[in-house]
């Protein structure tokens, strides 16, 4: 407990010396700057600084701070400030342009530092996600080698053929989580069933078929930034032309869900099977284009073969 404030401590030390040294900073720039009505606002770099880095409370702390060195020079050395606050006007104006500026400072700490502990409350409430979905992730070790060895590489494969279709980091993270995630309902299928080396009935096509509503009832309950991602797994089986799980087609089908088609066919085609060998990865590649406008959409397979060409979808196991 002792070395846990000792820590904290010394991170509120480093805190306030970061500030009192901009502080320190505006003070010097003022001295070489002075008679310009502009410098108040290099009293204002603290408040900001301490808003973006610390949060609501050290901005507002910072806020009076630089009110009070401010208020201390214009009482001890009216000229240093004379241009901003003195030159032209009463000692009463002067006064009221003073606290105007003071009022402003502090609605901006109050403000920015609000910001930034709405900012850290979403990080926290991603972190949150993350830390279910490697959770999830450990079933898949524990249960079943080649659906998690399968389920990295598609996320390797979709995050590639995202980022050159041009996808903020943003959006190129819900690829990567849905792609790892887009076959947790298959926790609840039977290993025989999975690794049957036959050809599959048509009941147990249908009981297949049934992992995409199974994962999407696992994930429901997990909730935050999580949820973006249940349609995207939700239609990553849907068709382009509308003959998949689905009946959506076209640009009904969420963009991130025909990617994540792609890669996925991808990796089925080229992995071995217990009922085939998997064929190598020019012949997937072309497979994949010929179906072009029926199975997928043409703009992916364009970004994919981009990605193929360039070597980038070339992934080892996860797992020996």
């Amino acid at each position: 407990m002792g070395k846990k404030w000792i820590d904290r401590a010394a991170e509120i030390n480093k805190e306030l010396l970061l500030i009192f040294s901009i502080i320190a900073f505006a003070g010097i720039v003022n001295r070489f700057v002075a008679g310009q009505r502009l410098i108040l606002t290099f009293y204002c770099l603290p408040t900001l600084f301490a808003a973006y880095y610390f949060g609501r409370r050290r901005a507002v702390q910072t806020s009076i701070a630089s009110i009070l060195i401010v208020s201390w020079v214009d009482v001890l050395n009216p000229a240093a400030l004379s241009n901003t606050l003195h030159v032209e006007m009463t000692h009463l104006m002067a006064v009221s342009d003073l606290t105007i500026w003071d009022s402003f400072l502090l609605i901006t700490a109050y403000a920015a530092g609000t910001l930034h502990e709405k900012e850290a409350r979403a990080l926290r409430e991603v972190r949150d996600t993350y830390y279910g979905v490697l959770q999830i992730l450990n079933q898949f070790i524990s249960n079943d080698k080649y659906t998690q060895n399968h389920s990295f590489r598609v996320s390797v494969y979709a995050t590639q053929i995202a980022q050159h279709m041009g996808f903020a980091s943003e959006r190129v993270e819900d690829v990567r989580t849905a792609a790892l995630l887009h076959d947790i309902g298959k926790l609840e299928t039977s290993r025989e069933l999975l690794y049957k080396a036959a050809r599959l009935t048509d009941e147990e096509l249908t009981e297949i078929k049934t992992h995409v509503d199974k994962g999407m009832a696992f994930l429901s309950p997990v909730g935050g930034s999580l949820r973006r991602i249940l349609p995207i797994i939700l239609a990553h089986h849907d068709k382009f032309d509308g003959t998949g799980y689905h009946a959506t087609q076209g640009e009904d089908i969420p963009l991130e869900a025909r990617i994540i088609s792609v890669a996925d066919v991808y990796d089925s085609l080229i992995s071995d099977r217990p009922y085939r060998k998997g064929m190598s990865p020019f012949e997937a590649r072309d497979i994949l284009l010929q179906g072009s406008g029926k199975d997928f959409d043409p703009a992916v397979l364009k970004a994919f073969d981009a990605a193929f060409r360039n070597r980038q979808l070339e992934v080892p196991e996860v797992l020996a």
